[in-house]
């Protein structure tokens, strides 16, 4: 029955994004919907035990892929404001928040402070989404700005949440000493186990299918266990973590991007599925005009502040700072620290939970429907692109790919100028190194021997589900030892790659000589081509 349930709610989950990107609602408010629908319903599931581990995981893998899908060469521009904004901002925004709650809503003064902390940083899953699925480019760089603010202010609001709680449980704690081990160890953490990724992947072999990723994840959770473990903040080291890997190339990166995409995007719906199925009809009602004003003046008054104050000495423009504001969308990491909040058995006496959960509906469905139509208003959308990117996003996420080969003596290519070299395919030389260097390729630009070019063209899907066959070279094989040319092969066969047994790949020419070890992989012609319709 359970995996009938996880079923049913993955299917509508795929329905709800499709209805997302048609209404112009964020998705992750459709499944907040859809577990409440679950709850009325009459499946109830109040363990907010299990729901904070998997609160956790889920804004762990948020947290490292929010990292390392940020490109800092993008980012660098506005990185000081960014970080102003997602570390004295958030501050600033849950004492202004929380204040208010304190002498306005008459709540009490730590509990006034705890709820501030809770809501006071901004979601990048659905600041990103948005400017991602209504392509929103902005102008003044806002874009990367809002996505290296909202993806690194978590770690700040969930220290001030820790901070709280523990003054709420009269825990004997020094708060300066508190926050700094947070952010030192945390920072620390992440670059050094940074580092020891890279030298790991130097020394281990890890070419087999998947293993890879399970690497990545292996990492990731070593880096918030052991960081949590010396008092640092864990999810601020996994964001470190995920920007020092993403920001360096290797081979096995497209890996990283495919699996990272799917699981973040499940947790993603599990985490605001969850904060539905965990909620109670009637308490979302009565915490519905508090959630709601809270809401409000946070959009209006407390966020405002925060950006056009600290962003003062920036000397940004209004109608920046003014979509910039608008922008502070909450989500995922309230939703856990208000699940952390339950579960630390701190005496409240206000309902952080359905609080909190009034406030992600608004927040999502006001902020984020107004977000696109504002980014018009306020004249911030700009219609060309500039967006920074690498031959690997490329590879990794469009349908264009790379490949490289060298240029040699007896090659038909060598000292001739790119114009004068017949190229009648659908293919372009997009880059040449060559000592070291990257050459951008010019009519006038001569090939040298030595040179590697890389070429890029339209990838290719394999429609027709033509097999391939792969063949181990072993030593008493009848092509070992053999050239290509020499061996005896069927008409309608072709060695189109030869893979060593260091992994490296060989693309065979007629002297090409087959050892012992070598896979040699066959494509083989078919007779029926099915229909790609």
């Amino acid at each position: 029955m359970n995996l009938l349930i996880i079923t049913v709610v993955l299917f509508l989950a795929i329905i709800a994004t499709n209805v997302s990107n048609r209404s112009g609602l964020p998705s992750l408010l459709l499944f907040l919907f859809l577990g409440v629908v679950f709850s009325a319903m009459g499946i109830n599931f109040n363990d907010f035990h299990i729901a904070e581990q998997i609160a956790t995981v889920a804004l762990m893998i948020i947290m490292f892929y929010g990292g390392f899908g940020t490109n800092w060469n993008m980012a660098k521009p506005t990185a000081k404001e960014a970080i102003v904004l997602a570390s004295l901002g958030v501050v600033l925004t849950a004492f202004i928040t929380g204040g208010f709650c304190y002498f306005i809503l008459k709540f009490s003064l730590l509990e006034s402070m705890l709820l501030g902390s809770v809501v006071a940083s901004t979601d990048y899953a659905s600041v990103s989404g948005i400017l991602v699925s209504k392509n929103l480019n902005l102008k003044y760089s806002t874009a990367p700005l809002l996505e290296i603010e909202s993806g690194s202010n978590d770690p700040t609001a969930y220290t001030m949440t820790m901070v709280f709680l523990s003054l709420i449980m009269g825990t004997d704690i020094s708060v300066p000493v508190l926050v700094l081990k947070q952010v030192v160890i945390g920072i620390s953490a992440g670059f050094l186990l940074g580092i020891i990724f890279f030298k790991i992947i130097e020394i281990l072999s890890l070419d087999d299918d998947g293993l890879f990723s399970v690497f990545i994840a292996t990492i990731m959770l070593g880096t918030y266990s052991i960081t949590s473990t010396l008092g640092g903040n864990g999810f601020l080291a996994l964001y470190i973590l995920g920007i020092y890997i993403g920001n360096h190339e290797f081979e096995k990166k497209r890996d990283v991007v495919f699996f990272y995409d799917g699981l973040s995007s499940i947790f993603q719906i599990a985490m605001f599925f969850l904060l539905g199925l965990l909620s109670d009809v009637n308490m979302i009602l009565k915490a519905l005009p508090v959630g709601l004003i809270v809401m409000l003046f946070m959009l209006f008054i407390a966020r405002p502040i925060s950006v056009f104050g600290l962003m003062a000495p920036f000397k940004m423009k209004k109608n920046q700072l003014a979509l910039i504001s608008i922008a502070g969308l909450r989500g995922a990491a309230a939703i856990a620290f208000a699940i952390m909040a339950v579960n630390s058995g701190a005496n409240l006496s206000i309902d952080v939970y359905h609080i909190v959960f009034v406030i992600c509906i608004f927040s999502l469905l006001i902020q984020g429907t107004i977000l696109p139509f504002a980014t018009k208003k306020l004249d911030m959308f700009d219609p060309n692109d500039s967006v920074l990117r690498t031959f690997n996003y490329y590879s990794d996420k469009t349908a264009i790919e790379f490949i490289k080969t060298t240029v040699t003596k007896a090659s038909p290519w060598v000292d001739k100028k790119i114009s004068e070299i017949q190229i009648a395919f659908n293919v372009i030389i997009a880059k040449i190194e060559r000592d070291n260097k990257s050459i951008v390729p010019r009519g006038n630009t001569v090939l040298h021997d030595g040179d590697t070019i890389v070429i890029g063209g339209e990838a290719y899907f394999d429609k027709t589900g033509q097999d391939l066959l792969e063949i181990k070279i072993g030593e008493n094989h009848k092509w070992s030892n053999k050239e290509v040319k020499d061996i005896d092969i069927d008409e309608d066969e072709l060695i189109i790659m030869i893979q060593k047994p260091n992994g490296d790949i060989i693309v065979p020419r007629g002297n090409t000589i087959l050892n012992p070890g070598d896979r040699a992989v066959i494509s083989k012609e078919i007779n029926e081509i099915a229909d790609p319709e």
